[in-house]
Formats: structure tokens, sequence, C-alpha cells
């Protein structure tokens, strides 16, 4: 079963460009990426800048409208991911509970959708979609 835990740091919604965490967090979450690492169950990672860099593309009527960050009616953004691989969604929620998070940051999981969990018709739909994945 594959999982991403989603990183979401309390007040990165408002984060200036160019902000960067201090560098005793990423020496302590460096050491969380180890554990993770030489268990075997680490299958990719990264932290995102703030939405004050980003865009947004929304598709009212069908029609692609841009919106730069930041975004107002932002609560909560997304400040980084892991992507683990594990036995089950309690050795993910295990994992997130070994990380090193500070009190304003919450570890959201969400369990990757497997091409087995479709239906034969969107198994169908989506053929190719695995070599696909696996390109990149």
């Amino acid at each position: 079963m594959r999982f991403m835990m989603l990183m979401i740091p309390k007040g990165y919604e408002s984060a200036e460009p160019g902000t960067m965490p201090a560098a005793d967090a990423v020496a302590a979450m460096m050491k969380y990426n180890e554990a993770l690492q030489a268990a075997g169950v680490l299958r990719g990672l990264d932290g995102l800048h703030p939405p004050s860099m980003g865009a947004r593309v929304t598709f009212a009527g069908g029609k692609p409208t841009v919106i730069d960050g930041p975004f107002i009616e932002a609560k909560e953004v997304i400040g980084g991911y892991w992507m683990i691989e594990v036995a089950s969604r309690q050795e993910a929620i295990d994992w997130a509970k070994r990380c090193p998070a500070s009190d304003n940051e919450t570890i959201e999981l969400r369990q990757v959708m497997e091409m087995d969990d479709f239906p034969e018709d969107v198994q169908a739909a989506a053929a190719g979609f695995d070599e696909m994945r696996s390109a990149g």
C-alpha cells in the first residue's frame, strides 16, 4: 500500500516568497527521512515553496483561469510530502507519528489509489497509466 504523507504547516499559507525552514528543523527531518529510507519504505519526498510563489488554474465554465499566489482563501496548504510504501494504514500512521514535526504542523495521510482499486471499465479507460507513471 502506498501512502502520501502531506505536511501541513500552519501559517505557511501566508509565507513570503523564499521562506525557508531553520537548519536545525531540517537536520531533525533528515534523520527522520533517513529512518524511512533505512526501513525501505520511502519512495519519494520533496518540500514545496510557499503558495505566494505558486499559481492555481481553475476551470469555471470549462475556461482555464490562472490565479497567482498567495491565495487569500487558503486555510491550509501543503508544505511538502513523503511517498511511502507500507503494509497497512496503521504502519503509515505509525511512521507519521514518528515525524519530528513542530506544534504548528499536521501530517495528513492519504492512501494512493492503485489500478486494482478501480472497476474493470475504469482500468480499461486508464490503459497505459502504470507505464506512464513509471516513465517519470
